[in-house]
């Protein structure tokens, strides 16, 4: 008999085309998955994750489930995925969960961080986690247009995906923005998030710090509802899903 499983995954996004399935690539994380599960249990399994990172984002606490016909203990699961994964994938914890548990639609909130590099010479062990700035931004300017940002709005300004037909609306609760030492981070926290929209949040607050456009100019970014109008997309290498919420 099938058991629904809750599974917390670990993954560098480096060389993979993204968590969701793409129709000309084995390379993504939900597909990796599959085969391993398929391969354990003798049939073809369906992995649900909380979200779909896009190509090259990380992720060290991504939740998916998936329906397992097996004998396995979960510890011994973990150890036969962690076998067979690649090394750039990890499951750090599987556990049994109620059969209505769903990783997307249970998903109460997420929580991403984008970190940027400001130090004088190359990040030769972190290089493929950080986006290298060549100036150093006004983090107080930056955190004054994020308190615009906080709360629920309409999003479309900060959303990749111009074809959009759901909603645009989101609630981010938090943004913290901080320097520690050659490192600054930004990290958000929301209900959800739209196609690049963390991504797009960093390169419009970068603008800030760089001082290419105003704090205050933020309340009109968002009533624009015109990507065309907000910062540029931040690369996908700096950016990692931290956590995912659920009761």
């Amino acid at each position: 008999m099938k058991k629904n499983y809750k599974m917390i995954i670990m993954y560098d996004g480096s060389r993979f085309f993204g968590w969701e399935h793409q129709p000309n690539t084995e390379m993504t994380i939900q597909g990796k998955i599959e085969k391993v599960l398929s391969l354990m249990t003798g049939s073809d399994v369906e992995v649900i994750g909380a979200g779909r990172t896009d190509a090259g984002v990380h992720a060290r606490g991504m939740v998916a489930n998936a329906r397992l016909d097996t004998d396995m203990t979960e510890l011994e699961i973990r150890d036969y995925m962690n076998h067979y994964l690649p090394d750039d994938i990890c499951i750090s914890e599987i556990r049994e969960a109620g059969d209505r548990f769903h990783s997307r639609y249970n998903a109460l909130g997420k929580t991403y961080r984008y970190t940027c590099y400001i130090g004088d010479t190359k990040p030769v062990f972190d290089r493929k986690y950080v986006w290298e700035l060549e100036t150093i931004p006004d983090i107080e300017a930056m955190k004054q247009a994020a308190a615009h940002l906080m709360g629920q709005h309409d999003f479309a300004s900060f959303c990749g995906n111009a074809r959009m037909k759901k909603s645009t609306v989101r609630l981010v609760d938090q943004i913290d923005i901080a320097r520690s030492g050659d490192y600054i981070t930004f990290t958000y926290h929301g209900t959800g998030f739209l196609q690049y929209m963390v991504r797009i949040l960093t390169g419009t607050l970068l603008d800030v710090g760089f001082g290419k456009r105003d704090p205050d100019s933020i309340p009109a970014l968002i009533e624009a509802k015109d990507r065309k109008l907000a910062g540029p997309t931040a690369p996908a290498k700096g950016l990692c899903l931290l956590k995912v919420d659920y009761h």
